[in-house]
């Protein structure tokens, strides 16, 4: 906007004089014949950059003028400069600044004097405004701060809150899944005593009655030697699984390839009767628990036999490599190498869409008329390998066979006693 100037003198050509020479400038001007007429258009404007007043008016001349404007406070910041056409003496030209005046201009008026100092007067209102202007940016920006900050430390506490809760669900989860096992391992533990009996009790009557019984009774009989032989499996697994949750297993340096030798003996016999063939390559020396990679790898190639091809001689592989990837990333800063131990076959395998559900607890792909078992072997397998800082998966295709992939950290031993020195010291 244009900036906006008063002019008040009771003369209408002294006002039309002033406005002429102001037209090139393109300023504003609003017009009063009288001091009071002034006082009357201030009443309602505030936004002048200038008011030019003749000294000599009837009624109120213009020093009256100017005090009577600058008695209020929106009006103090109006810059006024008297035009006269008499020299007053010091005595009143010191009336006149006291009155608010900033400058005189006498007549007859110059031009270009007059252009000069509106100039410079003008220059000062629109950097006044622009100050003006940036203070209540200034203001809304800092509001707006003000109201971020109070945000930001309301969504703090409530982080903070949700981050306590967290921490205590964490810690009401973990002893709940300390009791579980710990129930489990008693309740698997105490089916025991009533199952042995059950098989105990079977096997009198198949033994005692067996030629007294119809072909339907001797039928039943198996069907509970079947049954208490699933149970009795399931409650081992169910042990096995709370034991590993319950104990604080040790570790030390083992043969791997000694250890997988045991596990093959141990299933000599399943290997005899699928006529199958385990190739076993050079394993590294790791720092393990033995008690606890016996049942991994028992599962791992027990399945792999279990789940062969009809029409195919099943063939397990068990190999390894060296690497600095955990689940195909990266380590950063201090890499950890990791043995990376596959076992593949040539089975039926399964749709890789089921490669993260198969260690769920109880999860199988197969019914259990066509594969016995509990559904808890590769869960087992799962926690054994979390249990050694590890990570398990899985590859497969339907009628292409599967890998499982078993990643063990080669230096536990030494980051242990590394964390341990550090706390101590």
């Amino acid at each position: 906007m244009h900036p906006k100037i008063l002019l008040v003198d009771d003369r209408e050509d002294n006002l039309l004089a002033i406005e002429t020479i102001f037209e090139p400038d393109g300023y504003r001007f609003v017009k009063a014949n009288s001091g009071r007429q002034a006082l009357k258009i201030l009443l309602h404007e505030f936004d002048f950059a200038l008011i030019m007043m003749d000294v000599k008016m009837p009624n109120l001349n213009g020093f009256e003028t100017a005090s009577l404007i600058y008695e209020r406070d929106k009006l103090r910041h109006i810059p006024i400069i008297f035009i006269t056409a008499n020299n007053f003496g010091d005595e009143n030209l010191y009336r006149g600044y006291q009155a608010g005046a900033i400058d005189y201009i006498y007549k007859p008026i110059k031009p270009e004097v007059l252009r000069a100092k509106v100039s410079v007067l003008i220059d000062l209102y629109r950097k006044n405004r622009q100050l003006i202007a940036q203070e209540q940016r200034l203001v809304t920006i800092n509001k707006s701060l003000e109201m971020e900050i109070k945000e930001r430390k309301a969504s703090e506490e409530k982080v903070k809150h949700l981050n306590r809760q967290l921490l205590e669900n964490i810690a009401s989860l973990e002893q709940a899944n300390k009791d579980l096992d710990r129930f489990a391992f008693m309740a698997s533990h105490d089916l025991q005593e009533p199952l042995r009996k059950i098989r105990m009790f079977s096997d009198r009557l198949a033994l005692k009655y067996n030629d007294l019984m119809d072909e339907d009774g001797r039928t039943n009989i198996q069907r509970i030697h079947r049954a208490a032989e699933r149970m009795q499996n399931l409650i081992t697994d169910i042990l096995t699984f709370s034991k590993i949750s319950v104990d604080n297993p040790s570790f030390v340096e083992s043969d791997m390839n000694k250890l997988i030798d045991e596990v093959l003996l141990d299933l000599e016999e399943e290997i005899k009767a699928k006529s199958g063939t385990v190739v076993v390559e050079k394993l590294p020396k790791l720092s393990v628990n033995p008690s606890l990679m016996k049942p991994l790898f028992h599962n791992l190639v027990g399945n792999a036999l279990k789940y062969s091809k009809k029409d195919a001689t099943p063939l397990v592989k068990i190999t390894s490599e060296i690497s600095s990837q955990l689940n195909g990333k990266t380590s950063h800063g201090v890499s950890p190498k990791y043995c990376r131990i596959y076992i593949q076959d040539n089975g039926i395998g399964f749709d890789q869409k089921y490669a993260e559900e198969i260690f769920g607890m109880f999860k199988r792909l197969h019914h259990n008329s066509e594969f016995q078992g509990t559904g808890i072997g590769l869960a087992l397998c799962k926690k054994i390998v979390e249990q050694h800082n590890g990570y398990i998966s899985a590859r497969s295709k339907v009628n292409e066979g599967s890998t499982f992939i078993v990643s063990l950290p080669l230096q536990r031993q030494e980051r242990r006693e590394e964390s341990t020195h550090q706390v101590s010291s």
